[in-house]
């Protein structure tokens, strides 16, 4: 009526092909350490918000409940010597789900974007033309430092700290020499559990004092979390008399010796039970 033929053409077709397929999105979200009640109140919005949830294997139940009901879980996650989810498949998985219109929480452990591969992630779903976003989450090493009371930095002590994967090429420690052996410093490595003993050797190799005292934190922040404390030359004794039963954490440094030795005390006791059985 308006005499704009171009427009009601315009129209026109778009009436004919029908409404276009709505656009998904990924939300790459950090799921803290473990402990539901570290979860940030974004990450918390998400799970109630999205579709589907592609969750890692260490990701604690307990926050999964939390998610929508209706929402369909998919577990792509790795466990150390078996067959898992190759990477590239999991960036098939996020973006064939939002190309068909879905909400997605990509749910990790931790923080994405530390040994968390969310930068890969990341890059796969842009390349893609997928919208993406990214909610931060407590990392493993101030979730489990701050449930034994050890500072990761502390200006008597550590100047610095240094987050490290016991992955590293070849099994050894992505750092060398003096990097490695700075004594006003705090380490904290990473996926340790089944390395512990090499990245002992390495640390001694780069010259720490066999007398640094070192934490050895297994679930960090659940209700079934195991610390020992020891010198960095008894570490890998500890550890090959306990069984692995989950995520282990290093923290090597004078952060070790100030934890509280009160907290330490009853989860020693739980780890010598283990031993014994």
């Amino acid at each position: 009526r308006a005499g704009d033929l171009h427009q009601a053409m315009a129209l026109a077709q778009s009436l004919i092909a029908g409404p276009s397929a709505p656009q998904g999105l990924v939300w790459l979200v950090g799921a803290g350490p473990g402990d539901p009640e570290l979860l940030t109140l974004k990450a918390l919005r998400c799970l109630q918000d999205c579709d589907v949830i592609v969750h890692d294997r260490l990701v604690d139940p307990r926050i999964l409940d939390l998610a929508r009901r209706d929402a369909a879980r998919v577990c792509v996650g790795k466990a150390f010597g078996a067959p898992s989810v190759s990477q590239a498949h999991i960036h098939d998985i996020l973006i064939d789900a939002a190309r068909a219109g879905q909400r997605v929480a990509r749910l990790k452990g931790g923080d994405p974007f530390i040994f968390g591969r969310g930068g890969e992630e990341l890059a796969a779903l842009r390349a893609a033309g997928i919208s993406v976003h990214v909610v931060p989450g407590i990392t493993a090493a101030a979730g489990c430092a701050a449930s034994v009371g050890a500072a990761l930095t502390h200006r008597d002590y550590a100047d610095a700290v240094t987050l490290i994967s016991a992955k590293g090429r070849g099994g050894r420690l992505p750092l060398e020499g003096r990097a490695l052996a700075d004594p006003r410093q705090t380490l904290v490595i990473y996926m340790g559990g089944a390395a512990i003993e090499a990245v002992s050797a390495q640390l001694a190799e780069a010259g720490l004092c066999a007398h640094t005292p070192a934490l050895m934190i297994e679930n960090g922040t659940r209700p079934q979390q195991i610390v020992l404390r020891c010198a960095l030359n008894e570490l890998a004794a500890l550890a090959k008399a306990m069984p692995l039963a989950g995520p282990r954490l290093l923290i090597i440094g004078e952060a070790a010796r100030g934890a509280d030795a009160a907290r330490i005390e009853s989860l020693v006791a739980m780890a010598g039970d283990r031993v014994a059985a």
